[in-house]
């Protein structure tokens, strides 16, 4: 069939060409493009500003912040403790300045009496308290039931304020009740109350 229609063939060949060629050049012309602003066109003084910012030394001090004592989360509340652990370190006790008179409504820090003689209990054995709390906690000097079963309302109070979005958690799960039983050693009585440890 095609040596019969050789000639038709090779002429829809061709025209099939010319009209890909022609469809190929023509389609793929841009169009005018219009400028439009860019935030670099303000001129050369906010990019100076900007590289006066990324030229600058890095602070040796990283403030916390403002709200970091009470409003924070338990990785906020560890990185102030470092910092202030680090500050400590750096400035000799005799070096220090005198502290100044403190506001009526600023409180003592919270409960850390010192820690306990011997090993260190397992805190995550008190219902409501997870890893993350057994970590703030120990990075706050508390480490033995014993501390925390001699916990007064005060010092539950303190400990809220450092505790962010886990603060009244304490309380809600009796957690000097708990230290108690554990502390004395007295399972049977734990679980009855608070279920099996």
């Amino acid at each position: 069939m095609i040596e019969a229609n050789w000639l038709i063939f090779i002429a829809a060949l061709l025209i099939g060409i010319v009209v890909a060629y022609w469809l190929f050049v023509h389609g793929s012309k841009q169009g005018q493009r219009d400028r439009r602003p860019d935030v670099l066109d303000e001129g050369a003084a906010p990019a100076k500003r900007n590289q006066a910012l990324i030229d600058a030394p890095p602070a040796a001090h990283i403030d916390p912040p403002a709200m970091a004592g009470t409003m924070a989360g338990i990785g906020e509340v560890i990185a102030v403790a470092a910092q202030d652990e680090v500050d400590a370190v750096k400035k000799p006790a005799a070096a220090q300045p005198a502290p100044e008179a403190a506001p009526a409504a600023a409180e003592t820090p919270a409960p850390s009496p010192a820690p306990a003689a011997g090993e260190a209990d397992d805190l995550r054995k008190i219902k409501g308290l997870g890893p993350k709390m057994a970590t703030l906690l120990t990075s706050l000097g508390v480490t033995r039931y014993e501390q925390i079963a001699g916990w007064t309302d005060a010092d539950l109070d303190e400990l809220d304020t450092k505790l962010g979005s886990f603060a009244g958690r304490p309380r809600r799960d009796n957690w000097v009740e708990q230290a108690k039983l554990l502390s004395s050693g007295d399972s049977a009585a734990y679980e009855a109350k608070f279920g099996k440890l």
